[in-house]
């Protein structure tokens, strides 16, 4: 019988999953899909407020996100549940506001599992992305280019995890 290959999860959080979280989904997706590694992940997104739950991420990140070729489109809001915590690997913020309510929710043995987004990207200058939803165009742009930084550097954190899963396997 074959051995499974491995899975890895990863959620990314941000207030109301209208801009930052579902576009971080859309890049990290795009960019595992290019890479090969889309078989292998599970990645979703959530707002730790349920505000816009059911709908679909602002028209203005949508917009932005397609120029870069990142459809969002079919993504919808929802709010964290409390199953997160379990179900995913790694759970992802864009702010340290969001990674405080997040480290309230979660249960203490799952609190490992909690990061700030910009982490992986130690070199951008910030440790959060911004929420761009009161401003401009120039926001929605900004937190893509930090977006591109941060899911290059995950990336590589999710490889190595599959790495070691695989070799756990073996």
């Amino acid at each position: 019988m074959p051995v499974e290959s491995p899975r890895y999860a990863v959620l990314f959080c941000c207030m109301g999953n209208i801009c930052r979280s579902p576009s971080a989904e859309g890049v990290f997706r795009a960019e595992a899909r290019r890479q090969g590694l889309d078989a292998h992940l599970l990645v979703d997104s959530a707002g730790t407020h349920g505000y816009h739950a059911g709908e679909p991420p602002d028209a203005r990140a949508q917009r932005h996100a397609l120029r870069r070729g990142v459809e969002l489109g079919a993504l919808r809001a929802r709010q964290v549940e409390a199953a997160d915590f379990e179900r995913f690997d790694l759970i992802v913020a864009m702010d340290q506001d969001n990674l405080q309510w997040l480290r309230e929710a979660c249960p203490a043995p799952q609190q490992h599992k909690l990061r700030l987004m910009m982490s992986f990207a130690p070199r951008a200058g910030t440790d959060e992305v911004p929420d761009p939803y009161y401003g401009g165009a120039e926001g929605f742009e900004r937190v893509l280019d930090l977006l591109d930084q941060a899911c290059a550097g995950l990336l590589g954190h999710v490889q190595a995890e599959l790495q070691m899963r695989r070799r756990a396997l073996t």
